[in-house]
């Protein structure tokens, strides 16, 4: 298997879910390789009688089947039920089947963390070991991830960056593509008020240019280390705000970010990631 061998994507019959498995097809066909449509049946209510439990699920897999039939024959397709937890039976799915990506709409079923993106979204997104393909776009009737022109590759230099940036750039020479490196930098007043005591009667030019030409350092050492061929950008702000502005002045396609950086300072990106790809106008692969 190469690069997104297995795709892997949640299916909960909703039309939001049509559209991301119509965008997942895309992607598996362009590859050559298999798509997986995998349907959790959520545990019974209590006082449900387990005859009716089963066909109830028996039901679901007969609906499964059907799911956009025509649209994915041809096409290199399992289709699975499972039973359990949503969001647990994903990422072990995706685990046990070494799933390259998993591709999920947004908006799930769910009250926790419902007001980010859907409790079955967040819970995947917090615990899955391989890349989360994911972003409002996915959802829209007929998506397509084509042409991917553009790549923007957002990092908090934290461990998580070199993953990140890596990802990027494969997907970067898979289609050709012109990759941007980017990172989100807090402006002086509000890195003032976190930092030391010492550190606030700096000058905020004087700081900013300090800090930009650190970050430009680090960023060179990275895309150095990575061998990637991008561009870096550093943008005064707070990270979903300005990585979002940017992937709207870039008119990227596709947004890479890193999940697993640290928490602290370096984990700024990791704790903004919900609002990232809550905000982002492109698509947005968490690695």
């Amino acid at each position: 298997m190469g690069f997104l061998g297995r795709i892997l994507a949640p299916v909960e019959f909703a039309e939001r879910c049509a559209g991301a498995v119509r965008y997942a097809k895309t992607l598996a066909d362009h590859f050559g390789y298999e798509l997986a449509l995998l349907h959790v049946v959520p545990p019974p209510p209590l006082g449900m009688a387990e005859e009716v439990y089963a066909r109830s699920a028996a039901e679901v897999k007969e609906k499964l089947d059907a799911f956009l039939a025509a649209e994915l024959s041809g096409s290199s397709v399992r289709r699975i039920v499972v039973k359990g937890d949503p969001a647990r039976k994903i990422v072990q799915y995706a685990l046990n089947e070494r799933s390259d990506v998993i591709l999920m709409a947004t908006h799930g079923l769910g009250g926790f963390r419902r007001h980010l993106l859907g409790s079955n979204t967040a819970k995947v997104l917090h615990d899955a070991d391989c890349p989360v393909w994911t972003g409002v776009h996915l959802e829209a009737t007929g998506a397509s991830p084509f042409p991917i022109r553009r790549i923007l590759c957002a990092v908090d230099l934290g461990p998580q960056s070199a993953n990140a940036l890596a990802w990027a750039s494969t997907l970067q020479k898979e289609f050709d593509a012109r990759l941007t490196l980017a990172h989100a930098a807090l402006t002086m007043p509000q890195w003032a008020r976190r930092a030391a005591p010492y550190h606030e009667d700096a000058p905020e030019s004087s700081w900013s240019v300090t800090l930009r030409s650190a970050v430009q350092n680090e960023l060179e050492q990275l895309r150095s280390d990575s061998e990637a061929a991008a561009e870096i950008l550093v943008e005064a702000g707070e990270p979903a705000q300005v990585i979002s502005e940017t992937a709207q002045r870039l008119n990227a396609d596709v947004l890479v970010i890193g999940r697993s950086s640290a928490a602290g300072a370096r984990g700024r990106l990791r704790a903004n990631a919900y609002a990232i790809i809550r905000q982002s106008p492109c698509p947005v692969v968490s690695v």
